[in-house]
């Protein structure tokens, strides 16, 4: 009993804090089971309940979520009854991310709408323009541990991406993914 009461404690101290690391407050019923840093000067919604976190799961404590909307125009939207557990990063820099409802998203899974950075070193350097295209996540999908979905991707309703994949095209509905690069291995 007193064990979990201390592990509530120091889980409801953890989710505080980074309420005050964070700059901004999603719109909507975003359940935070685990400490989720908000930043960004876009808008991140959540349109029903979504809950990021899970105890008891790997990485619960060692780890913590984090959503970006970095530009004015970038949008995160997590659509109703989407779970998604520990060390969950999103970072829309300036277009979209969009994931849609009853989607199960396993821990340490990142997704990112951007390069971040140009290709050539001077411009890099130099801070130059580069690319950053929407991510769209279907109905239905089942992303598992450690996968990594980059930028202008389609993931179609129904789909399972297989754990430590990397999602670099767009994957048709009812299909399960897997590989680096993620290819469709099979159809549902």
């Amino acid at each position: 009993m007193l064990k979990r009461a201390v592990l509530r404690l120091y889980r409801k101290a953890r989710v505080i804090l980074f309420q005050l690391l964070s700059n901004q407050t999603p719109v909507g019923p975003l359940e935070k089971v685990q400490a989720v840093q908000v930043m960004g000067a876009g808008r991140i919604t959540a349109l029903g309940p979504v809950s990021i976190g899970y105890f008891p799961s790997p990485h619960f404590f060692s780890t913590y979520g984090y959503l970006e909307a970095r530009g004015k125009d970038a949008r995160i939207e997590i659509n109703r009854n989407t779970k998604i557990n520990n060390g969950f990063v999103a970072i829309a820099e300036k277009s979209s991310i969009t994931i849609g409802q009853n989607c199960l998203i396993g821990t340490r899974v990142e997704i990112y709408d951007s390069d971040f950075h140009a290709l050539s070193a001077e411009a890099r350097l130099n801070g130059d323009r580069h690319e950053a295209s929407p991510v769209r996540i279907g109905d239905n999908v089942f992303i598992g541990s450690n996968v990594r979905i980059l930028k202008g991707v389609t993931i179609g309703d129904g789909c399972v991406i297989a754990n430590s994949s990397l999602v670099t095209r767009d994957i048709p509905a009812n299909s399960i993914a897997s590989g680096i690069p993620a290819t469709v291995i099979r159809n549902l």
